[in-house]
């Protein structure tokens, strides 16, 4: 049996109004069409959903209340279905679904979504952090539509745009005897604790920038947590690299951290945007993208210049 929703609003409507006659003029059809409705839904139930009283309307009977009661229920979902879909189209109102690599999220992602919550608040933003390996992931099986990342690793099927290149920066203790300098050469800290941010293709990156310098770095400790790795350094466990500075020199902790430009010519990160080649972009999700190059613009609400 394959019931309509038409009928059924007629049924509830009929059923809200207390008679064929309201509840035509309430949906601005005719009366004939609500009757002929309300008979076929009868005959297709086989039980009265009416009670005609003569001259006073109609009353639900038992069977006709318990299917106005769930009738009620599968309407409201067909509109919020109906307006969900509406939605997918729209460039004003939605729910998407962005991907962020961890530190770049920890870095630009509160600010981020503030500012485009203020300025499309029709659009839901639905965030999931990771790694390079998870966000790649994350893209290639549809559960993300677009993520901010590093250009690091990527497969055929993502497409990239440039946003800003980030560049190394040592972090020590903020009683470290070189924290006072403008700048610093790894060569300073060839003997010294490093700190290693081990995220897939984060190590190699930070590994490379070593060889780059002729270095083997002494490794004393190594996490995925940016903040651990900070509150580590500012406690003088040993020192770190990192490329997406926080705009504070104080750890998650209360510790204290300098933060120093590295004198050595070292490669920058690369970071971008990502969305699958072969998938157009959704208009909901086209408008956090031209949002975040903007934010990336020199002088835009995220660009990065020497942070101290």
């Amino acid at each position: 049996m394959q019931i309509s929703l038409r009928n059924l609003n007629y049924v509830v409507t009929t059923a809200q109004m207390g008679s064929v006659t309201s509840a035509a003029k309430n949906l601005n059809v005719s009366q004939p069409t609500i009757s002929a409705a309300i008979s076929q839904m009868e005959a297709e139930l086989g039980v009265p959903l009416f009670v005609r009283h003569h001259a006073r309307g109609m009353t639900l009977t038992a069977s006709g209340r318990r299917l106005v009661n769930e009738a009620r229920l599968l309407l409201s979902h067909a509109h919020n279905f109906e307006r969900s879909m509406q939605s997918i189209n729209s460039s004003t109102v939605g729910e998407i679904m962005i991907g962020s690599f961890t530190t770049l999220s920890t870095r630009f992602m509160p600010t981020l979504l503030s500012g485009f919550a203020q300025q499309v608040p029709g659009i839901s933003v639905n965030l999931e952090e990771g790694n390079q390996q998870e966000i790649v992931e994350g893209l290639l099986s549809g559960r993300l539509e677009f993520a901010l990342s590093y250009d690091y690793a990527l497969p055929d099927e993502v497409a990239k745009q440039s946003l800003i290149e980030l560049p190394p920066y040592v972090l020590v203790a903020a009683d470290h005897p070189l924290a006072m300098q403008d700048s610093v050469s790894l060569q300073e800290l060839a003997t010294e604790p490093f700190i290693l941010l081990d995220l897939p293709h984060s190590r190699e990156y930070f590994f490379n920038l070593f060889l780059i310098c002729k270095i083997e770095p002494r490794v004393v400790y190594r996490s995925h947590s940016y903040e651990l790795i900070r509150g580590l350094v500012g406690h003088g466990h040993g020192f770190t690299i990192h490329n997406a500075i926080p705009s504070t020199t104080v750890g998650y902790d209360g510790s204290k951290i300098a933060v120093l430009p590295i004198r050595e010519t070292l490669p920058p990160v690369h970071v971008v945007n990502l969305h699958l080649r072969r998938q157009p972009i959704r208009p909901a999700v086209q408008a956090f993208a031209n949002y975040l190059r903007e934010a990336f613009l020199p002088g835009g609400l995220l660009h990065q210049t020497q942070p101290y």
